[in-house]
């Protein structure tokens, strides 16, 4: 018999209401008191016949005594003591589901120490009670051991879901393969096609939102992908099963050391996506153990039990990390879902919601995949989408846009891709970014996973940073560590004063750095030598270098924002093929129309207009703007109606920042005597004027072959060479470089590029910072959407990663999660 297929009227309940029926009819017949007297023996015996036999219904049928379940008449799973119940009768039904019960017999069986299964229950509870944190109740032993397997036919016209006999274990493998009527040891279940067999009707109750809430115990899965990721969490803390956890290390408690990454044989050292326990300050990990906010919004029925979403998601966050060069499907997860019971039916429903959710959020399937079937369901497609700017946040959002199955049309006013990734292969073939090309931080990074896409090496960086004076002398690493602490205590002082000053109490960062270096020099009495002032300037230089700014206009109040969020760690790398190599793979088949300036757009009506400097007009649903925030503020677009109040003030109150580059190609690598295979050297300016011309050398050939350094002009120093020629600049590199190695023979240069950012009329910066009197609350604004129709993108509105490649891709990310949403 199958639970929940019958009423309350069961054919012995039936007899038992007839019973009584018949009873009163003859009890009330008569004429009253003297009638009933002089029945009375022969009713008294009646009323007994009628008692034992409701006594003996009672004996044999008991429903499940758990409110609100549907199972009238319970079925044994378990079937493990000799006295099983069965279908039939027994003291007490123990309720796991709507549709799984076992009877007072069976958990005898296993619970009393004189019984044959004991010795069972008994080790298992201990394997549970050493790997996991949960309570190894005799229910969890039936739920993890002794319910039976669910497997859902994988033949396209079929999918039903079959339950397996209770010796069968269910693996990753089978669940891939297992077709109706499968031939388990030999034996195969008679009948030409299994398939066309019924399902079981529990089957189809499991998907109603009550029976999940009639669920005694949550699922914990064994054998998931995400045991190697999580080895330092109790499993059930993170949807896993103690029984099936094995090789764990003993779970990080509050007062001890926090644990590294455990390795996952195969998988790429920067892919972490999950936090270790007490671990924190890692840009983009999940803790494994609790849902965050936009997932308890998404699925707020996992709110008070997060146990089953949990699993689902680390099983899909650690699928996703094992195998980035495909998409995931519910196809791929399915089969990794290891758990007993009817559960595991609703476990494989859910996923489908969890994985869509997660590839929406850009969580899951999205870097450079090449896609062949939209990955949202048809209900996304509706919108089109015009994105404004092809650099790396516009290629983001559109890649993930049309892969969601959406229609995007990119306009691109400038003749090339990229934006501010501009890669140059003019010195001998050796690529150099004209704008970003190094990775800082790759743990988790999006441009680390899309290289990992595409097979391509980065090149780590290493530490060492020999400073050099114009002279040729190397300094001291003493004095440079030592003024590297004085310049950070510097910082640490801003820090502590701004903790409590309001965005008015705002000052200039420069200005601020001074006014603490001068206290601190009357207050110590400490007087730095002319070489370590110069390494301070050097520092400084840094700093600059980092803003994109002289420290006059950046706020000392809000220059660090970001450095309150999680930031990428791990190694810093330098693209040696460019990001343009990962830049055009995610321009690969989007519909983009270079040489397209926008001038207008009007979001007045339903359909947005946008229109190009030519006339032409294109027309759709929404529309993403990525174009640099200099533009912006030039009001290089027309808006209409004009932009919020509110958004403008926040586009006004960011400063556009600019910084240029220098390279130079030589006929031998005249430095590597003197730098011993060193990845950059600097240069210790001779006076505070000179601070931020060329401070820090890059050799642009890690292996050694080529012949390419690249430095880089920075605060003060840049409007000095605005008017000046690439050949007088080169020439005054050339100065620096025969300065720092006077003891030989420095080469002319065969080749140079001088970047002029300043003069690039479709950037016109290099990336954003805090004015004085701003806040990092300004890139939230500028990302806000108007109206649900135009949104923004751009490192200028990433407030956790600005001034960065990665920021502007995942602000793309952000955007199109958001269009697709809508």
């Amino acid at each position: 018999m199958i639970c929940g297929q019958f009423t309350d009227y069961t054919v012995n309940a039936s007899g038992a209401r007839r019973a009584k029926k018949r009873t009163a009819m003859e009890s009330s017949s008569g004429d009253g008191q003297s009638s009933l007297r002089s029945s009375g023996r022969q009713t008294k015996r009646k009323a007994t016949d009628t008692e034992e036999e409701e006594d003996q219904s009672e004996k044999k049928y008991r429903k499940c005594e758990k409110a609100g379940c549907s199972a009238t008449y319970p079925v044994c799973f378990a079937s493990a003591s000799e006295r099983c119940a069965k279908n039939g009768y027994t003291s007490r039904w123990y309720h796991l589901s709507c549709g799984e019960h076992f009877c007072n017999e069976c958990f005898d069986h296993y619970y009393r120490s004189h019984k044959d299964g004991y010795e069972t229950y008994a080790s298992w509870k201990r394997v549970w009670t050493g790997n996991g944190k949960s309570e190894p109740s005799l229910k969890a032993f039936m739920a993890d051991q002794q319910l039976p397997y669910w497997v859902q036919c994988t033949k396209p016209d079929c999918g039903k879901w079959r339950q397996l006999t209770k010796e069968i274990q269910l693996t990753a493998s089978l669940a891939a393969t297992y077709r109706c009527g499968m031939k388990f040891n030999n034996v195969k279940t008679e009948g030409p096609d299994q398939c066309s067999l019924p399902e079981d009707l529990r089957v189809a109750e499991v998907i109603d939102s009550w029976w999940h809430s009639m669920l005694i115990l949550p699922p914990l899965f064994k054998d998931s992908p995400a045991n190697p990721f999580l080895t330092a969490y109790y499993p059930d803390c993170v949807g896993m099963s103690p029984s099936g956890s094995t090789n764990r290390i003993a779970p990080v408690n509050a007062c001890s050391q926090t644990h590294t990454l455990c390795s996952v044989p195969g998988l790429c050292p920067y892919f972490q996506p999950f936090y270790q326990p007490n671990e924190c300050g890692k840009a983009l990990c999940v803790r494994p153990d609790m849902m965050e906010l936009d997932e308890l919004y998404e699925f707020p029925e996992f709110s008070r039990d997060p146990t089953m979403y949990l699993a689902l998601r680390n099983l899909i966050l650690a699928s996703w990390h094992r195998g980035c060069k495909e998409v995931l499907t519910p196809q791929n997860c399915a089969p990794h879902i290891i758990v007993r019971g009817l559960v595991r039916v609703r476990c494989v429903q859910e996923m489908d919601r969890v994985l869509l959710f997660m590839t929406r959020k850009g969580l899951i399937n999205t870097g450079v995949l090449s896609v062949k079937q939209p990955l949202l369901p048809e209900r996304y497609h509706n919108n089109n989408v015009i994105v404004i700017g092809a650099g790396a946040s516009g290629l983001a959002a559109a890649r993930q846009l049309q892969n969601f199955g959406m229609q995007v049309v990119m306009l691109e006013a400038s003749e090339r891709i990229g934006g501010r990734v501009w890669d140059d292969t003019s010195l001998g073939g050796v690529t150099v970014g004209r704008g970003a090309q190094i990775v800082n931080g790759c743990v988790n990074n999006p441009i680390a996973l899309m290289s990992e896409q595409l097979s391509i090496k980065m090149h780590k960086l290493g530490e060492r940073c020999d400073l050099f004076q114009e002279g040729g002398s190397a300094t001291d690493p003493a004095i440079d560590k030592r003024m590297d602490f004085h310049f950070n205590a510097i910082l640490d002082v801003v820090s502590e004063w701004r903790k409590d000053k309001s965005q008015n109490q705002d000052t200039p960062l420069g200005e601020k750095i001074q006014e603490v270096y001068k206290t601190f020099l009357q207050e110590s009495g400490v007087q730095f030598s002319q070489l370590e002032e110069k390494v301070l300037q050097f520092h400084l230089s840094n700093l600059e270098y980092a803003c994109g700014s002289t420290l006059d206009q950046v706020s000392a109040r809000s220059w660090d924002h970001n450095e309150f969020f999680a930031q990428f760690s791990g190694d810093h790398t330098l693209l040696t093929e460019g990001y343009s190599s990962v830049l055009n793979k995610l321009a690969e088949g989007l519909d983009i129309r270079i040489k397209s300036p926008v001038q207008a757009i009007d979001y007045s009506g339903d359909i947005v207009k946008v229109t190009s400097s030519n006339g032409t007009q294109w027309t759709a649903q929404k529309v993403l703007v990525t174009v640099p925030l200099t533009l912006l503020q030039k009001n290089i677009i027309q808006f209409n109606p004009p932009l919020p109040e509110r958004k403008l003030k926040a586009i006004h109150s960011l400063g556009a920042g600019l910084i240029e580059k220098v390279a130079l190609q030589f006929p031998f690598r005249f430095w590597d005597g003197k730098i011993q295979g060193a990845d950059y050297f600097g240069h210790i300016p001779p006076s505070p004027d000179k601070r931020g011309m060329f401070g820090v050398f890059y050799d642009m050939d890690p292996q050694g072959k080529r012949s390419v350094l690249m430095s880089v002009i920075s605060g003060e120093a840049v409007p000095s060479i605005r008017d000046m020629e690439d050949k007088d600049v080169a020439d005054q590199c050339m100065k620096v470089l025969r300065e720092l190695f006077k003891e030989q023979e420095v080469p002319d240069p065969v080749n140079y590029f001088v970047t002029r950012w300043s003069r690039d009329m479709w950037s016109q910066m290099s990336y954003s910072f805090v004015k004085t009197g701003g806040s990092g609350e300004a890139y939230d604004i500028i990302a806000e959407d108007v109206q649900g129709k135009v949104f923004f993108a751009g490192e200028a509105t990433n407030r956790h990663f600005p001034q960065t490649v990665t920021g502007a891709y995942l602000s793309g990310v952000r955007e199109a999660s958001k269009i697709a949403a809508l």
